[in-house]
């Protein structure tokens, strides 16, 4: 499948069965993660795993994980990171989210749901997961079998906004 057809099938699921995710495949997702770019290859990213029933529990009380039996905090080093010399812009949020979308899609890659998170209560995950300071949580990934059928792929003609409208040629 060439990589349009296979981004197609992904969607957001919120909603999971019970079914625990196995190691390997758990493996296979954070290494996705791990080998993501990030800004000058220096890698500000890193992972909480949330898997067992009393971190779900913590976890649920900063955000709704939609009943997955695994979630990835990803955060963001702001000590160890790229900063822009024009500016001194950190690109913790720019690491974090294209580590997100690596972590996103190889579980999508396993035949896993997922649900990208920003709606959480930072100052609960901070509190509940042990969070430094320095470090910030900027997304979390859901992760586990959908427990419906997968939406069809011809809803982006329908559901996303039309290329034209999105590009701008040499100029806005």
């Amino acid at each position: 499948m060439d990589f349009l057809e296979f981004a197609k099938t992904r969607s957001s699921v919120r909603k999971y069965t019970a079914e625990k995710i196995d190691e390997a495949s758990i493996a296979r997702v954070l290494e996705a993660g791990r080998i993501a770019p990030t800004a000058a290859n220096i890698q500000s990213e890193r992972f909480i795993v949330v898997d067992s029933e009393d971190g779900l529990a913590k976890l649920a009380l900063g955000c709704n994980p939609h009943g997955a039996p695994l979630a990835v905090i990803v955060c963001g080093d702001h000590e160890n990171v790229w900063k822009r010399p024009y500016d001194k812009k950190d690109m913790v949020d720019i690491d974090t989210t294209i580590v997100t979308t690596y972590l996103m899609l190889e579980a999508e890659s396993l035949g896993l749901g997922s649900c990208w998170l920003t709606y959480f209560d930072p100052v609960v995950l901070r509190r509940e997961f042990s969070i430094p300071e320095g470090i910030e949580a900027v997304s979390i990934l859901v992760i586990g079998h959908p427990a419906s059928a997968p939406r069809p792929v011809d809803r982006y003609d329908s559901e996303r906004t039309p290329l034209a409208d999105l590009v701008h040629r040499n100029r806005y």
